[in-house]
């Protein structure tokens, strides 16, 4: 083992298949709520001609006439978008950006590039994301992030990340981890490494770099014990209760709570740190509110703030984004108690790591020594799922 050098393993290398950010087209298509997504899907049926058109908002990639399969796993229409007059399709959950669990309308039709291989993958019960962010020099937080949600990889500042599924198949099968790579670790450090431990390890100890993620892999069994630990709590954390964990809470007497009601349509938040208040529009508060949670930042952008100003930014009269609630929803106050939970937890986590800069690693060139780098080129490549028919266009099946 050698002392710390430049030579760090990428994510790149430990979890080589991974998938580019989805490019929606459009941003009428993500809303906070499902009422608001239904209400827009029926304003566009009502609309004829240039109107749907003009609402629609073409791309080169989608238009009115664009023919394209479903989804893997969406049960939608393949017709095109020029004759739809059937029922809105079933809104799922999308990681819009970090902590911004939002609702997309899950048709091919209307996405850009919306990565079908991800969603293929995708199931409700072992599928983890984990979703790089944007690397932004001296920016503070996380290099990487993860989501039970299908992540968009939007990322608030910097160029985005890649997204990397823990596993290559649905229901757990087929880590997405370099052939060998397991058992290496497994034998270094005396115990079994399960693909989730790995998962962990990086949440714990990823680092932003130019070049990408940087996992930095410790040689002592005893902080490698230690940093999975604290990953495996912060991933927690971050799946907010799913994969059969529990929603995340602060302990008595520290919980956020409504102290005075929310307006109707808050233009604006702001921070009283004397109070540890959240002050929201025009006399909302919510305290207490941990510093650390108000100043939490990803890529360097305060996440309450953004978050937030999804919620509460205008948009131009007349199209499909101006349909929203006419008051503020009483589920977007719950959400956002849960995000200054999540927020304020994730930062007492932070501040925990174990500082490895001075520490024996596994360097990029052990592992290259021992055959598992470089990773084989298939292991980069999605894999065959053909285990559920996927409609082609215009209702024909598709071909895989």
């Amino acid at each position: 083992m050698r002392r710390v050098t430049d030579d760090v393993p990428l994510l790149d290398d430990l979890m080589p298949w991974s998938a580019a950010p989805l490019r929606l087209g459009r941003s009428w298509v993500v809303a906070p709520d499902v009422p608001t997504l239904r209400a827009r899907w029926d304003a566009l049926l009502r609309a004829g001609g240039d109107e749907r058109e003009a609402l629609f908002r073409p791309s080169r990639a989608r238009t009115l006439t664009s023919s394209v399969a479903a989804l893997p796993g969406q049960r939608t229409s393949t017709a095109r978008l020029a004759r739809e007059a059937g029922p809105c399709p079933e809104p799922v959950r999308l990681a819009h950006g970090p902590f911004d669990e939002q609702w997309l309308l899950p048709d091919h039709r209307l996405l850009d590039a919306a990565r079908p291989e991800l969603w293929r993958v995708a199931d409700g019960e072992r599928q983890v994301f984990a979703v790089e962010q944007g690397y932004v020099p001296q920016g503070q937080g996380p290099a990487l992030l993860v989501t039970a949600a299908l992540p968009d990889g939007r990322s608030p500042a910097g160029r985005p990340g890649r997204i990397r599924p823990l596993y290559r198949r649905p229901g757990g099968r087929e880590p997405n981890v370099a052939p060998g790579l397991l058992e290496l670790l497994s034998a270094r450090y005396g115990s079994g490494v399960a693909p989730e431990d790995l998962l962990a390890w990086a949440v714990a100890a990823a680092r932003p770099s130019p070049a990408g993620c940087a996992v930095p892999l410790p040689a002592d069994p005893g902080v490698w014990a230690a940093g999975v630990t604290l990953g495996h709590r912060m991933t927690d954390v971050q799946l907010r209760g799913a994969r059969g964990g529990e929603r995340p809470r602060l302990p008595g007497g520290r919980r956020p709570y409504v102290r005075a009601a929310l307006p109707a349509r808050p233009q604006g938040l702001a921070y009283d740190a004397e109070d540890e208040a959240l002050l929201v529009g025009d006399g909302g508060r919510i305290s207490p509110v941990p510093a650390e949670a108000w100043d939490y930042r990803v890529g360097g952008v305060r996440v309450l703030e953004l978050w937030f100003d999804h919620r509460t930014a205008p948009a131009e009269p007349g199209t499909l984004e101006a349909i929203r609630p006419a008051a503020w929803p009483q589920e977007w106050t719950s959400e956002l108690l849960e995000l200054i939970t999540v927020l304020a937890l994730q930062a007492q986590l932070e501040a925990s790591r174990a500082d490895v800069s001075g520490a024996a690693l596994i360097t990029g060139d052990d592992l290259r020594a021992t055959g598992v780098l470089p990773a084989p080129e298939a292991s980069r490549r999605p894999a065959s799922v053909l285990d559920r028919e996927e409609e082609g266009p215009e209702g024909q099946l598709a071909l895989l």
